[in-house]
């Protein structure tokens, strides 16, 4: 693949150059009013910050961070930092006062730009921690600390009266970026330890946006709605990819807001997790069940129709004669409703960051609704695999993106990548490096997979999270827990336990939502979702998705024992990484006494 773009700034000055009026970005300002950004006007916004960087100090390379929600302010100041010569560190906004503190100091960030007052307060704690941190430029807060914090505003005007001073400097720095300097520097989230400073490069990016532009999985008329959080990976290459094709972004990273936003923006296509596929899924399923009589039994039969017009779809072909006739009715009746929930015009979403059952995919395809789910790592620059609109296969991630070479290795199964994609290092732990990056530079993924004789992947688990119960039997826990919540709309995760052990067991929390709806049809309303999970009927209502899925598995991968805990599982208690992953061992930890009571009597190894 040829290479077009030297770096990032590169990439951003051509897209201005070939489609200046097209609308980039929309956004909502404080009145919840859309504003738009065209190219050219981007471009103008882009140019001060990097101006206005360069004259509070920064040089090539320094990073500069960025804790914030997904907001134009969070995009407008990458790039900003990327065309001053900078590099960006991503922190997360949900992270402590301590974590900031890591990140930014292992990072050696200068400048720091920052929602609000409230996350200055946050790094203000640390202060003292943070010698080389020079300035906090606060998006929507005040200017203090005798200017140690600057506003927005002031970082733009400092940035055009530079530019002014010398108007062929923007470009000059520019012109002198090269793919082999840092562009980005993201901490794993990380299900263990501390956090990994993940480097990527100038050529990471631009790999992305080229090979994306090359599959044509977007288009330029496209509409994406951004709302994923921009410190992570799959956030941040769809950023690049709207530079690269050029389609308009509605940008609003507040997540309550997903639903009323779809509505308004009518996108083509949006990513997200699968956890939001399921939410969609269990409310969807919820009102159905709720309404009951007819419209329950329309529902029913509409989705074993989409069912088997999904089949069809997936082997290429459509639906015809009297098929035909019934998915018509379907999709008046019930199918097309769903997609004017997402706005009407929806031509897939993407699906990532974690895996997606099968289950779920093929609910959404009978909708007419397309999930193409893809695959990578923060250390692979994101998007490595994807499925095609034309060419998807529900259960694999897709074939790889042009230019990255994959193998398996023929000791474990692991999955192995190579490529302009790949990180240069962690961050200061050269160790580490060692581990995942081999001498040939192969990226060694910690994840199990196979391909299939079209190239497709298949992800079967995580090596670390691989359970090998006492007698030798090897299960993947991600595979049933997708299958029991797909069965179960009420539960929001599930966690399947039993390495070392003679059988297995699982965790589950409920979905509040769902379980909101269920308690006022059982006249139940206002009753705790702790109380509520001690409940027989709800204790049943689990148990008969647990039986379902196991007469699917093997014996020695089905779930003997479970138990419903009271509390969800949430970032804040340390279940969950901040993308949303559960973390097993925290969670194993934390309920190792119900764990533990499920084998008293039994022989724990052997």
């Amino acid at each position: 693949m040829t290479v077009k773009h030297a770096s990032v700034p590169a990439l951003l000055l051509h897209r201005v150059e070939q489609t200046p009026d097209r609308v980039a970005f929309t956004f909502p300002d404080k009145q919840e009013q859309w504003q738009k950004l065209t190219w050219s006007q981007t471009l103008e916004q882009v140019r001060k910050v990097a101006c206005g960087l360069r004259a509070l100090g920064l040089e090539d390379e320094q990073r500069c961070g960025i804790i914030g929600i997904t907001t134009i302010h969070w995009i407008l100041a990458d790039l900003g930092i990327l065309c001053a010569g900078g590099a960006t560190t991503t922190v997360y906004p949900s992270n402590t006062p301590e974590e900031c503190a890591y990140i930014l100091e292992n990072s050696d960030t200068r400048v720091l730009f920052a929602d609000d007052d409230d996350q200055v307060a946050k790094i203000r704690e640390v202060r003292d921690k943070l010698p080389n941190l020079k300035h906090v430029v606060v998006f929507d807060g005040k200017a203090a600390d005798e200017g140690w914090v600057i506003t927005w505003d002031q970082l733009l005007e400092k940035g055009a009266a530079a530019d002014a001073e010398d108007p062929e400097g923007f470009k000059r720095v520019i012109d002198a970026i090269t793919l082999d300097r840092l562009a980005t520097l993201i901490y794993t989230s990380g299900t263990t330890g501390v956090p990994k400073g993940v480097e990527l490069l100038h050529d990471c990016w631009v790999f992305e946006g080229e090979a994306m532009e090359e599959v044509g999985v977007f288009r330029e008329d496209d509409i994406q709605f951004l709302w994923l959080p921009l410190s992570h990976s799959f956030g941040k290459v769809l950023e690049v990819a709207c530079l690269q094709i050029g389609f308009t972004t509605a940008v609003d990273g507040r997540i309550p807001k997903i639903v009323d936003n779809l509505g308004v923006i009518r996108p083509t296509f949006m990513a997200a997790a699968p956890r939001i596929f399921e939410k969609v899924y269990n409310r969807v399923v919820t009102m159905a069940e709720e309404s009951g009589g007819l419209k329950l039994k329309i529902f029913r039969w509409a989705l074993g129709i989409g069912r088997q017009v999904s089949k069809l779809r997936q082997e290429g072909k459509e639906p015809s004669g009297f098929l035909a006739l019934q998915n018509s009715i379907a999709d008046k009746l019930v199918f097309s409703k769903l997609r004017d929930r997402f706005g009407g015009r929806v031509r897939f979403f993407i699906s990532g960051s974690a895996p997606l059952s099968r289950e779920m995919a093929e609910f959404f395809h009978a909708s007419n609704v397309l999930i193409l789910e893809g695959y990578g790592l923060t250390e692979s620059s994101a998007a490595s695999f994807v499925n095609l609109p034309n060419s998807f296969k529900f259960g694999t991630v897709g074939p790889a993106l042009p230019g990255v070479e994959i193998k398996i290795n023929p000791d474990n199964g692991e999955i192995l990548m190579r490529g302009r994609s790949i990180m240069r290092g962690y961050h200061r732990m050269p160790e580490k490096s060692a581990e995942t990056l081999d001498e040939d530079g192969w990226l060694h993924t910690g994840d199990v997979g196979e391909l299939d004789a079209q190239g497709f992947l298949k992800i079967t688990d995580r090596i670390k999270d691989l359970i090998k119960t006492s007698g030798g039997k090897y299960v993947a826990p991600q595979e049933i827990e997708g299958k029991v919540k797909a069965e179960c709309p009420y539960l929001e995760h599930v966690l399947v336990h039993g390495n070392a052990r003679n059988f297995c067991s699982a965790l589950v929390t409920l979905d509040a939502d769902s379980m909101a709806a269920w308690a006022r049809d059982h006249g139940k309303e206002g009753t705790s979702i702790a109380d509520l999970g001690k409940l027989p009927e709800v204790v049943q209502m689990v148990d008969e998705a647990f039986t379902a899925v196991n007469k699917e598995m093997p014996s020695y991968a089905t779930i003997k024992k479970f138990e419903i805990v009271p509390e969800p599982f949430t970032v804040e208690t340390g279940e969950l990484t901040a993308s949303l992953k559960v973390k097993r061992k925290a969670v194993e930890q934390k309920y190792q006494n119900i764990l533990d009571s499920f084998y008293a009597g039994s022989l724990k190894s052997v």
